[in-house]
């Protein structure tokens, strides 16, 4: 573990132990929860699924409409 990381996780561990109220006996639980934080703070995230969901969704453009052929009108 390096030094920063034990450092940081340190710090959290002591702000949620601060949060709960001080109690005794829960160190680990805070420590844990504290390193998982830290960890899931340094990981980069995922690429989004929206952009793959968006560009899935993206209408294709549509072809041109074929002209139709117009029928005289019959002289009254």
């Amino acid at each position: 573990m390096t030094d920063d990381r034990h450092e940081r996780i340190r710090q959290r561990a002591h702000e949620i132990w601060e949060q709960a109220g001080r109690p005794e006996g829960a160190h680990m639980e805070h420590w844990d929860q504290a390193t998982a934080e830290i960890d899931a703070a340094g990981k980069p995230k995922a690429k989004s699924s929206k952009k793959a969901a968006a560009k899935a969704e993206k209408p294709k453009p549509k072809a041109p409409a074929k002209a139709k052929a117009v029928k005289p009108k019959a002289k009254a």
